[in-house]
C-alpha cells in the first residue's frame, strides 16, 4: 500500500471534525462552572429552617476566618480536636447569642443542646469540604 502524504492528510481531515478556536481551550468555563456551583448552594440554603440558616451563618463566619493558605481548613488530614474545639466555640456563640425560651437550663434542653453540637459538626464539616473543593479547583489555574 502506497502511503501517500496527500492520502494521510485527507484521512486526518475527514476523521477529526475541526473546531472553532473558542473550543479549543475548554477551561475558559471554570468561572462560570463555579458560579452555576455556588448559585446551586445558594439555593439549597435557602431551603434550610430558619434556626440552621442562623447556626449557619456562625459557621460561615468561622470558616472565612480559617480560609486562608496553611489554614487547618485546607490540611490533608484535618485535625479532629481542633474540628471539635471549633465546633464547641461555634456552639458557644449560637448559645450565647441564643434567645432564652430556646436554651432553658432544663434536661430537654441538655440533650437538644447535644444534638445542636451533632448539627453544628456537620454543618461545619460539610462547609470546609465545599471550601477545599472550590479551593482545589480553582488552585490549578493560578
Amino acid at each position: 500500500m502506497d502511503y501517500n502524504k496527500d492520502y494521510f492528510f485527507q484521512m486526518q481531515q475527514l476523521d477529526t471534525p475541526k473546531l472553532p478556536f473558542y473550543m479549543s481551550y475548554p477551561m475558559q468555563n471554570l468561572y462560570l462552572t463555579e458560579m452555576e456551583y455556588e448559585k446551586d448552594m445558594d439555593r439549597m440554603k435557602e431551603l434550610y429552617p430558619r434556626e440552621v440558616k442562623r447556626i449557619l451563618e456562625y459557621v460561615e463566619d468561622e470558616c472565612d476566618r480559617m480560609e486562608y493558605e496553611g489554614s487547618l481548613m485546607f490540611d490533608e488530614y484535618p485535625d479532629r480536636m481542633m474540628m471539635e474545639r471549633i465546633t464547641d466555640r461555634i456552639y458557644q456563640n449560637v448559645k450565647e447569642d441564643a434567645s432564652e425560651e430556646m436554651m432553658e437550663q432544663t434536661k430537654a434542653q441538655e440533650i437538644a443542646g447535644s444534638h445542636l453540637k451533632s448539627l453544628i459538626g456537620v454543618m461545619l464539616n460539610n462547609e470546609m469540604y465545599r471550601r477545599r473543593c472550590r479551593h482545589r479547583r480553582c488552585r490549578r489555574w493560578w
